[in-house]
């Protein structure tokens, strides 16, 4: 056991009484862990390390790890350091005064309309080929996956958050959704006509049917959207089905769930929405977090040039 093995099981707790998510604590124990460990065979003390020695774990990072995943343990690390200073288990932030390396800003990956379109097609396509199956509720599970593309699109939700959901998270009158989204914070998520449409098709007819097999028999789950056998259908379960949908659409190789949630931005932006109520509808904390969809937002950019460049006004012909 590290040296610092105290100082990092109260970081966790720290991190736990926050509300952060499993994933949250789990890798940023691993990341914090590794650290320590390594100070700890270098006979150095966690509180205080030299720059060189900072250095010489960063290099380490850099030429062993995707620059993502330097950029995640160095988050957690920097994390546990704040925390050790705030609670007294330490003097200061020796990381404070290191220059780490910034990830580039990456451009999120959005579907068009049309291609919105296709993944619809393709929900019905791959319908029509599991009712010819011999499978007993082929017809409630097609209802489920056009709900959960449908809700997960228009209310513009993380995987975690469609996961979650539950039956009394639903008022289908006013169109909304009630999501537990990061840091446990609530938010409502608003749903057009077809999302409408779809859960009630869903909740009429496919999720009775998918709750009536669970076994044992018992108390029925409270989740939104159910497995196959009754109980409710994880995030792993969630991804599987949107992807496998994606592919069926002929969508572009690296498409996931979350770029529902991007399209959903985008398209937003694209129509005229306000950046700050786009914020608010995707849970974001920091205004700068949405300010990337303005970057993937071709109509908008087109329009405000068109408007106020004046030899846009005379007739000539924007970018692409």
């Amino acid at each position: 056991m590290s040296a610092g093995s105290e100082a990092l099981d109260r970081f966790v707790l720290s991190l736990r009484a926050r509300d952060a998510s499993a994933n949250t604590i789990r890798s940023y124990s691993t990341a914090v862990g590794a650290y320590l460990e390594w100070l700890d065979g270098r006979d150095t003390d966690w509180r205080t390390p030299a720059r060189s020695e900072l250095r010489a774990y960063l290099a380490r990072l850099v030429t062993s790890g995707a620059r993502s995943t330097v950029s995640q343990r160095l988050a957690a690390i920097r994390s546990f350091h704040r925390f050790a200073a705030r609670a007294g288990l330490a003097a200061g932030d020796p990381w404070g005064s290191i220059a780490t390396p910034r990830l580039p800003r990456r451009l999120p990956r959005v579907l068009e309309i049309d291609q919105m379109a296709r993944l619809f097609e393709a929900i019905d396509r791959v319908a029509d080929e599991r009712r010819r199956s011999p499978s007993p509720v082929a017809d409630a599970i097609a209802l489920r996956d056009r709900a959960i593309v449908e809700v997960a699109y228009a209310a513009g939700l993380r995987i975690s958050e469609l996961a979650s959901a539950e039956l009394s998270s639903l008022d289908l009158r006013r169109g909304e959704i009630r999501v537990l989204g990061k840091g446990r914070k609530e938010r409502i998520g608003l749903l057009g006509r077809p999302a409408i449409a779809a859960l009630e098709a869903y909740l009429d007819a496919g999720r009775p049917a998918l709750a009536a097999r669970r076994r044992p028999a018992g108390q029925e789950p409270d989740a939104v959207f159910l497995n196959h056998d009754g109980s409710p259908i994880g995030v792993r379960g969630l991804r599987y089905r949107i992807d496998r949908l994606c592919r069926a659409a002929g969508l572009p190789e690296g498409v996931s769930p979350h770029t529902l949630r991007h399209s959903f931005a985008t398209h937003l932006l694209d129509g005229g929405a306000d950046l700050r109520v786009v914020q608010e509808l995707l849970g974001h904390e920091s205004l700068a977090t949405t300010q990337v969809y303005t970057h993937v937002s071709p109509v908008r950019l087109r329009a405000a040039y068109q408007s106020a460049h004046p030899r846009a006004r005379a007739g000539v012909q924007s970018p692409a």
